[in-house]
């Protein structure tokens, strides 16, 4: 786990909001707090598409909803002439791309040791934080998955054109 500083705040929202930046992850959970607390739980809900929806949207088998299906709601909750007081975003990597990444990694982990890899963004105070996470279905004292997803984040970011600080 990293923790990383965003410095161009505006950057990060155009591209997280408006453009696709984020659109291979899942969004677990998102909370906006401005003159009211808006929680978002990112569940997929399965009563809600039949199976065919499921299929066309590219839905089956995920737990949680793919942010570029959410994206324009939190646009309209975050645009506005008066920035947030607090948001917070969690995001699990696409299962697909979870595959990739463990593949790629060079590490003895499986696919079905991990059950997510996180980034977390923190906004309060002015500050933006990310930090990266991965939750392990085993235990191990192996931390290269650790190390290589903490490398990928920064990496991310700076592909991005993002400034970003390591903490």
């Amino acid at each position: 786990m990293t923790a990383i500083q965003i410095h161009d705040i505006g950057s990060l929202l155009n591209q997280m909001l408006k453009g696709t930046m984020f659109d291979h992850f899942l969004l677990r959970e998102a909370s906006v707090s401005q003159a009211f607390q808006t929680d978002i739980d990112g569940t997929l809900s399965t009563r809600f598409y039949s199976e065919e929806e499921c299929r066309q949207l590219g839905l089956t088998g995920l737990r949680f909803i793919p942010f570029s299906h959410v994206r324009p709601f939190c646009l309209n909750l975050i645009k506005g002439s008066r920035k947030p007081d607090a948001f917070r975003f969690v995001f699990l990597l696409s299962p697909a791309h979870q595959a990739n990444t463990i593949a790629r990694s060079g590490s003895s982990f499986r696919t079905e040791d991990v059950t997510g890899m996180f980034l977390n963004l923190s906004y309060k105070n002015d500050i933006l934080t990310c930090t990266t996470g991965i939750s392990y279905r085993i235990f191990s004292p192996d931390k290269s998955l650790e190390q290589e997803w903490d490398r990928l984040a920064a990496v991310f970011f700076r592909q991005h054109h993002i400034a970003i600080r390591e903490m």
